[in-house]
């Protein structure tokens, strides 16, 4: 009896089939969220397994992308582009296209045929001594279709006539033209100044020029304050003018010599020329202001008898004027936004467009707007539509009261002409349009169906559009 109930007693508990399948489900349950150290474990890799290395194979391109060398920012390889390397290749142009076809019977606009009407509508080349001259002024843009052609050529269109003819007034009464050219993006502003420069160069005035207005309020050139109250001069961007002066200018410069005594920080010979008066001040930008100051002095003084005091007519012109019609990014003693006026080569540039400085022996200034890269001026623009409005003898247009102006902006071009520039006849569209073909940029026949087809696709003869749409669209 005893020995069956020891038996009994260490037996196995008889467990139920319910509670057998509890018990596993509950196992299971819990292995998941075991942290055993078989888990945990590196998986055992398989013999004969092939493992393909980064770089390797088809997928080489998918394991580079993303990868950073180790002592290489960023992966570049290469020399860095060295210091005003970029904006020099942004400011490069090419002015030839070996390519491109001699265009022959292609005559130069000279001294002799400036005035003369048959040119008018007719392309005419440029000679070597005037494209150096504009070179050095900078007056070529890289976004122009110079490059295109076998040498710089440009459209005598109606509108360049006239500035011939207002230059010819210009001669014979000694006046001051004052205008402020606007009109649609590519519609040849700039390319309109140029040939007013190169007209000039003919007949033997000085020619002055700022390429980009935007160069003098983005503050990255030196400025300190100048003896005139509030106004602050920029030695070395002074220095860069008197330097394109010289250059430009050199033939006529070089034949004319100082009249006056000034009071300079610096002896200065008293017959110099000034070539190398200008040049002096080029070379050193401490004394680049004054000498800027004392070389206006001397150009718009009234010409006298004797060599090398005879002073000719001047033009000086500037482009993208919007940009000093607002505060600069520089600032004042009291770290406030200094007003582009009241940069003095700016506030010069101003007293000769409002009239506040005469040209004693006449001349041309001229102010161009832009129609690209052009920030929003409110005051100017309305100032430039009050000033049309005036002119064509329409309403003048009411100013919102919600919109914050510029009143110095509006109060300097008070009786300035405005001047908008359209696009092309179809006569002179037919003319540019023949010399694209004859030197080979254009390859269709130019008959009328195609002169009326481009000139409507380019809104009505705007050039920058009809290039683009003739010459420019195989590029």
């Amino acid at each position: 009896m005893s020995g069956s109930i020891c038996l009994r007693c260490l037996a196995r508990p008889a467990v139920s089939t319910l509670e057998q399948s509890s018990l596993r489900i509950s196992a299971q349950a819990t292995a998941a969220f075991s942290t055993s150290a078989p888990l945990e474990a590196n998986p055992v890799k398989k013999k004969g397994a092939v493992v393909v290395k980064p770089g390797r194979g088809a997928n080489a391109s998918f394991s580079k992308q993303g990868k950073i060398r180790k002592g290489q920012a960023g992966g570049r390889t290469g020399k860095p582009p060295g210091e005003g390397e970029r904006k020099a290749i942004r400011k490069r142009v090419v002015l030839s296209n070996t390519n491109a076809v001699e265009v022959q019977g292609l005559d130069n606009l000279s001294a002799t045929n400036i005035h003369d009407a048959a040119i008018e509508g007719h392309v005419m080349g440029l000679s070597n001594e005037v494209i150096d001259a504009l070179r050095a002024t900078e007056a070529f843009k890289p976004t122009q279709g110079w490059s295109l052609f076998r040498r710089p050529a440009t459209l005598v269109r109606k509108e360049t006539a006239e500035v011939a003819r207002l230059m010819k007034d210009v001669e014979s009464k000694k006046t001051s033209v004052r205008r402020v050219i606007y009109g649609e993006r590519g519609s040849g502003k700039s390319v309109l100044a140029l040939q007013a420069k190169a007209m000039a160069l003919l007949k033997g005035w000085i020619i002055v020029h700022i390429p980009e207005a935007k160069e003098l309020i983005l503050g990255h050139t030196s400025y300190a304050p100048s003896n005139e109250p509030g106004i602050y001069n920029q030695p070395h961007f002074a220095a860069a003018m008197l330097g394109q002066i010289a250059k430009a200018n050199h033939s006529v410069l070089s034949k004319l010599r100082l009249s006056k005594q000034h009071d300079l920080s610096i002896p200065v010979q008293s017959n110099i020329s000034l070539d190398r008066f200008a040049m002096m001040g080029a070379q050193d930008p401490d004394i680049a202001s004054e000498i800027y100051n004392a070389l206006w002095s001397e150009l718009t003084a009234p010409s006298q008898s004797g060599e090398g005091l005879k002073r000719p007519p001047v033009i000086f012109t500037i482009d993208s004027i919007a940009h000093v019609m607002r505060d600069s990014a520089y600032m004042n003693p009291d770290v406030e936004p200094i007003h582009a006026h009241d940069l003095a080569i700016v506030n010069h540039f101003f007293k000769l467009l409002s009239g506040k400085e005469t040209l004693s022996n006449g001349g041309i200034v001229l102010a161009t707007d832009s129609g690209s890269n052009r920030p929003g001026v409110p005051g100017f623009d309305h100032a430039v539509a009050l000033n049309a409005a005036l002119a064509q003898k329409k309403d003048a247009p009411q100013w919102d009261p919600w919109v914050k102006v510029d009143q110095r902006t509006i109060d300097i071009l008070n009786g300035v002409d405005v001047w908008q520039i359209k696009g092309l006849s179809r006569e002179e569209a037919r003319s540019i349009m023949e010399y694209y073909a004859k030197s080979g940029m254009l390859r269709q026949t130019v008959n009328d169906n195609l002169v009326g087809e481009k000139w409507t696709l380019s809104g009505g003869g705007i050039i920058g559009e009809l290039e683009k749409g003739t010459v420019k669209t195989r590029i």
